[in-house]
């Protein structure tokens, strides 16, 4: 049996010298952007005050405004930064991809990521066969427009108990996607039943402070996870910052 999820996120202590780097707090980089928004749903949650239909109802209702009154496709993905930056974020996670094979990504907002994915990886000579996973209608039709050859492929869905048609050989989550609590159910799910044998389940991106133990990492392992490889970046504008992923994989 997993041991338990913690609650959630926790503040980081504010010290003399946490100002902002970049235009960000210590606590903007870790918890991300608009977290004094996120933590009351979050404590909702925990009291019972809410159940998860209502907290993803109240999550969504933050993001969906902010990411489709965007400009940019990857403010749409919710990240604020260069192209350059952006791929500085998010190429390393494909470092868990080494062969060609089928590639979900949950939470796919406008589908940036898949479109980047699959440019990226054929670089390293990989071909990936893309698909997205979005529990909000109106970012899945976003991400529909913005890629019409790949619109039957962005699947409107929530990852705790969506059932695929067909498993994926790489599958890309967030553990912020559901809460704090359910974040074992959501892994043991997603190997379970959406990726396929000898396939891996590939968490992240996330930040943590630079020099700091692997939080998140080490408290998958202790829900019972077996962390097959890790990778780690510097965050590209705040020092203090590194950007983690690692991956679990499921046997044949």
């Amino acid at each position: 049996m997993p041991a338990q999820a913690r609650s959630g996120p926790t503040l980081l202590p504010v010290t003399a010298d946490d100002g902002r780097v970049g235009g960000s707090t210590l606590n903007d980089r870790i918890l991300g952007r608009g977290w004094q928004r996120f933590q009351p749903i979050e404590a909702a949650f925990q009291r019972g005050e809410i159940d998860a239909a209502e907290w993803h109802a109240r999550i969504g209702a933050v993001i969906g405004p902010a990411y489709l009154s965007a400009t940019d496709p990857r403010a749409q993905s919710g990240f604020a930064g260069s192209p350059a930056e952006w791929e500085s974020a998010r190429r390393f996670l494909f470092a868990a991809i080494r062969r060609d094979g089928t590639f979900l990504d949950v939470g796919c907002a406008n589908g940036l990521l898949l479109e980047c994915a699959v440019r990226w990886l054929a670089e390293d000579g990989v071909t990936i066969e893309p698909f997205g996973l979005e529990i909000l209608p109106e970012l899945a039709a976003l991400a529909r427009q913005r890629l019409p050859n790949w619109a039957d492929r962005i699947i409107i869905g929530n990852a705790l108990d969506w059932m695929p048609h067909r498993r994926f050989d790489f599958v890309r989550t967030g553990l912020e996607y559901v809460p704090a609590p359910l974040r074992p159910q959501l892994l043991a799910h997603l190997l379970e039943d959406v990726v396929a044998p000898g396939g891996r389940l590939i968490v992240g991106a996330h930040s943590e402070p630079a020099g700091s133990p692997p939080d998140l990492q080490s408290e998958v392992s202790d829900w019972g996870f077996t962390v097959a490889g890790a990778a780690e970046i510097p965050h590209t504008k705040d020092y203090r910052v590194v950007r983690r992923a690692f991956w679990l994989d499921k046997p044949l």
